[in-house]
Formats: C-alpha cells, sequence, structure tokens
C-alpha cells in the first residue's frame, strides 16, 4: 500500500478517536455483569451507563460543527479528547452507579464533539477528487473497534477488573491528543452566525429523550407510561425544533440542506442501511446464544469475522467506486444486504458455523463499501459555507438511525412475544427480527436509484 498522503495521515488520526470511541462502547458491554458485582447493584440498573452516554451524544451532536466553526476545529477536537480521557480516568475510579453514570454522560460529550468534528476537518482539508480514498483510511482502524471491543473487554475484564476497560482510553487518547495538536488544521468559520442556544435545548433535549426511549424500549425497562412519556416529549419537542429551525438563518440543525439531491439521497437511504446495521449489536449476541444455544465464547468468535470481512474490503473501496459509481454501488448493496439478512435468519445450527461466519464476512464487506459510499457523496455538492451544518445534521441522524434499528429489532421480539406468549424470545422471533430489518434496508434501493448516473462523478472518477 503506498504511504498515506497529508490528508490520510488527518484520517488516520480521526480515525483513532473513532477507534478510541467504538471499542469503548463495545468493551463496556461485556463489562456490565462485572460492574453490577463490583457496585453492588441489579445488572439490569448498570444498562444505565449505556443510556446516560448515549445521553451526552445526543445532547452536543447538533452543536459540533456550531462549536467549531466558533472555536476552532482543533482546539475543540483537543478539548473534546481532554473530556473523554478524563471523563474515562474518573469512570475508572467509580464507587457508586450515580456517579459512573455522570461521569459517562461527560464521555458522552466527548464524543459527540470528537468524531463529527473530525470528519469535517476531513472534508474541508481534502480536495473532492480525494475524498473517497481519503475517507476509506480513515475508516479502516475505526473498523477494529467493534472488531477488539468484545474480545479485549472479555480479557481484560476477567483477567484483571471492569475498570482497566476506561484505563485503557487513557493512552489511546493522550496519543491522540498529541498528533491532534501536531497535525490537525486550526480551521475557523471568518463571519460564524449567531449560536442557536434555543435550538440546542430544543433538539439536544429531543434527541436525549428519544435516546432514552429507544435504551429503555431495547431492553424492556420501564413502564410503558414512562417510554410512552419519553417518546412523546421528544418527538414533541424536535416537532417545536423543526418550526423554529425555519424561522432562523442558520438553524443548529438545518433541514434546509435536504435540498441538495445528493445530500439529502444519502440522508434516507443511509437512514434505511443503518437502521439494518443498528439492529444487529441487538439481535445477533442474542440469537447465537438464545436462539442457537452456543456460548458467550462460540458467540464471540462466530461474530468475530463481519468486521474481518470490513477491513479487507475497505482498500478496493475506491477501485470499485470508480468502475462502477456511487449509484449502482449504493443499489447493488441495498440489495445484497436484504439478501444477507434472509440468508442470517434463515440459518440453523445444523449448518456448519464456518458457512454462517462467512455470510458475516459479506455482510461486513458489504457494509464497509456502503457506508464509504454514503459518508462521501453526501457532501459532493454541499458549499463549503455549509459544511459544518451539514457534517452536524448527517451526524445526528446517523445516531437516530441507528437508535432506530434497536427499537425496531426489540419491537419485533416484543410484539411477537405477546401474540405467541412467551416471555423468552425463540429463534423463530429473532429470525424475524433479521427479516424485519432486513426488509428496512432494502428500501435504500429505491432512493439510491434516484441519484443522477453521473452522482458523485467528481469524487469516485466514474466517468459513465
Amino acid at each position: 500500500m503506498p504511504r498515506p498522503t497529508k490528508a490520510q495521515f488527518t484520517a488516520l488520526i480521526v480515525a483513532s478517536m473513532m477507534f478510541m470511541e467504538q471499542l469503548d462502547g463495545t468493551i463496556l458491554a461485556t463489562a456490565l455483569p462485572s460492574i453490577a458485582n463490583s457496585l453492588h447493584v441489579d445488572t439490569v440498573a448498570t444498562s444505565v451507563a449505556l443510556t446516560s452516554y448515549i445521553i451526552g451524544l445526543a445532547i452536543f451532536i447538533p452543536a459540533s460543527g456550531a462549536l467549531a466553526d466558533r472555536l476552532g476545529s482543533r482546539s475543540v477536537l483537543m478539548v473534546a479528547i481532554c473530556i473523554f480521557v478524563t471523563s474515562s480516568l474518573l469512570c475508572a475510579q467509580a464507587n457508586s452507579l450515580p456517579f459512573l453514570a455522570c461521569m459517562r454522560t461527560l464521555q458522552g460529550i466527548g464524543g459527540a464533539l470528537m468524531v463529527p468534528i473530525g470528519r469535517l476537518v476531513i472534508i474541508r482539508s481534502t480536495p473532492r477528487d480525494q475524498l473517497v480514498r481519503t475517507m476509506t483510511w480513515m475508516m479502516l482502524p475505526a473498523t477494529l473497534g467493534p472488531l477488539l471491543g468484545p474480545v479485549v473487554g472479555g480479557f481484560i475484564t476477567t483477567w484483571f477488573s471492569w475498570r482497566w476497560n476506561f484505563y485503557l482510553n487513557i493512552p489511546i487518547g493522550l496519543v491522540g491528543l498529541g498528533l491532534t495538536w501536531r497535525f490537525i488544521p486550526q480551521i475557523y468559520e471568518p463571519t460564524p452566525p449567531p449560536f442557536d442556544l434555543k435550538g440546542m435545548v430544543l433538539a439536544g433535549g429531543g434527541l436525549a429523550l428519544l435516546s432514552v426511549f429507544a435504551e429503555l424500549f431495547s431492553h424492556a425497562e420501564g413502564s410503558i407510561t414512562l417510554r410512552l412519556a419519553m417518546l412523546g416529549a421528544g418527538c414533541l419537542l424536535m416537532a417545536i425544533y423543526c418550526i423554529h429551525a425555519f424561522r432562523i438563518p442558520a438553524p443548529l440543525l438545518d433541514f434546509r440542506l435536504m435540498r441538495i439531491p445528493t445530500f439529502r439521497i444519502s440522508v434516507f437511504a443511509g437512514a434505511a442501511s443503518r437502521v439494518a446495521v443498528g439492529s444487529l449489536p441487538f439481535l445477533m449476541p442474542s440469537f447465537l446464544q438464545i436462539g442457537m444455544g452456543l456460548n458467550a465464547a462460540q458467540s464471540g468468535l462466530v461474530t468475530f469475522t463481519a468486521p474481518i470481512g470490513a477491513l479487507l474490503t475497505r482498500p478496493f473501496v475506491p477501485a470499485i467506486l470508480k468502475r462502477w459509481g456511487f449509484r449502482r454501488v449504493l443499489m447493488f448493496n441495498g440489495v445484497s444486504a436484504a439478501v444477507v439478512f434472509t440468508l442470517v435468519a434463515s440459518f440453523r445450527l445444523p449448518h456448519a458455523l464456518w458457512l454462517f461466519s462467512l455470510i458475516l464476512a459479506c455482510a461486513g464487506a458489504a457494509q464497509a463499501i456502503q457506508f464509504s459510499a454514503y459518508n462521501t457523496i453526501a457532501y459532493a455538492d454541499v458549499p463549503a459555507s455549509s459544511m459544518s451544518a451539514a457534517t452536524s445534521l448527517y451526524s445526528t441522524m446517523q445516531q437516530i438511525m441507528l437508535s432506530a434499528g434497536i427499537c425496531i429489532a426489540a419491537g419485533t421480539l416484543t410484539v411477537l412475544g405477546q401474540i405467541y406468549g412467551h416471555t423468552t424470545p425463540t429463534l423463530g422471533d429473532f429470525s424475524a427480527g433479521f427479516l424485519v430489518t432486513g426488509a428496512v434496508s432494502l428500501l435504500a434501493v429505491p432512493f439510491a436509484a434516484s441519484l443522477a448516473p453521473s452522482a458523485g462523478a467528481s469524487m469516485s472518477g466514474n466517468k459513465h
């Protein structure tokens, strides 16, 4: 592989932040029983450690671009890394669940600022004809987070302590801090519009409530009244925000960007695809362990292959897009995702597990191509003056759709349980969950088909 350019090296620095954030999330999920035992609480209650992080993430993602415009991209990134590392250290020292939840919220704020602003730096500092290759470099290390998380988390929790899962962020964060100070450019907006504080309260509050609803719903926690209240209040705040956003010239989340065809199609097609991807961390471990009777170690080894498929495919993404273009690649991947989910749903244990692993590897490869394409073409026609707003809106939609995937999968299992009267989901229930989310992913195809054949040609190099 050729030596990385300056833009690609910047992308690798941003990818290290994504790696740290994703590794932290996947590691923690494996450590919840150990945390419950250490803090003398019920295991179910420790899910607040996941929910509180999502709250911090949801509130501050919309504000990320606006803050970078005012304070400078490098400055905000360095502050974000410091917040993430400091809160990780404090999480490791937690002796009570409320304290851990508060520090996880702070950690979510750091995570909300790191990745969107890192992506903004790359988009603003990279020529459009190099963006596909640069974004591919950014996604390579980030792929390792989900790959290593369950394995590293299980090892650390078993042989050391759950606290070391948080200590692991410190050296990674310090290296990222030094590289950011040395290599990330300080990019400002010369004359930024007034900061939309009212919009931040409305959008951040609405997204936080909807995220908490998704978390409660996916784990079947809280009363129905509480969940409906969260859903209703979140939708109400977002409705008020939409009215507010169209009344001011520079809202925090600018929905007027949806008038740009490539951005709009990337958001909507990507939404359908991310619902399917968001459901996988919820469905897959339970499908293998509850539905098929595998133990946690066997389940981890089987799912290990999906990120490997993504990792091996990413270097070929620029050539694939150059050969076939964004429109055809996204249409094909939309269909292939639904096919893969159908194959997963129909799998039963008497079949060889290596075949199931191969299916997951193909799924990982398809996702690598698909999301590299989405994350690039979204910005093909966005004016330079609107890049901050576009990055904030796109990152926010990503988070919403990933949470929606969990809700749809959990809702499918809940409805089937009520229909058939069983409290524990069966193998057939999980299969239905995969079929439903796979069907949702198929909705990406007509959106992708509406792209112009020449869409993103300046980025992909495809001329026909």
